[in-house]
């Protein structure tokens, strides 16, 4: 998996970042938001995207609480809700800020949650308790397995472990 050193990840695509430093040059606690909020924004019958997102100097919106809500579904459902549920907020999102806006996922647990394989670049998400064992297949569900060069894992500097994974455009 190719991997970024550069910021483009705070202003720009969908990522999903585990690392706490990574989120705190994003964002304070507060201006998080959770899944709820996000998923009433991107429905057609709430209350739209706000005028300015909400950190990192109205370029990014962090949102939190996709974990939780994973492992509450069994993996069926989960593979279900998020194509239905999560990828279509994901392209109402960047339907509405274009190319000038970042979403990024908090996952606190994400580095134990994602898995890569390294022969094929294949993102799975490892579901926890009760369906510990069974995977997700998280990069097909969200992004079809495009574009052999995304995602990409985030590097906040050179040599250090990965803070979460990039993609710049899903479709």
């Amino acid at each position: 998996m190719r991997q970024l050193l550069d910021s483009v990840w705070q202003r720009h695509g969908t990522s999903w970042i585990w690392d706490e430093e990574a989120r705190n040059q994003v964002c304070t606690a507060a201006e998080v938001w959770s899944l709820r909020q996000f998923l009433q924004a991107a429905d057609p019958k709430g209350p739209g995207w706000p005028d300015d997102l909400p950190s990192n100097t109205n370029c990014t919106l962090v949102v939190a609480g996709l974990e939780g809500s994973l492992d509450l579904l069994a993996p069926d459902q989960a593979e279900v809700w998020l194509v239905d549920q999560i990828k279509r907020a994901i392209l109402a999102f960047q339907d509405e800020w274009g190319g000038e806006g970042a979403l990024i996922f908090w996952l606190p647990k994400g580095h134990n949650r994602l898995h890569v394989n390294p022969a094929t670049d294949a993102l799975s998400w490892l579901c926890g308790a009760p369906y510990r064992g069974q995977q997700l297949d998280f990069g097909r569900l969200l992004w079809g397995g495009e574009a052999t060069d995304y995602p990409q894992e985030i590097l906040l500097q050179v040599d250090a472990k990965p803070s979460g994974l990039f993609h710049l455009r899903i479709t």
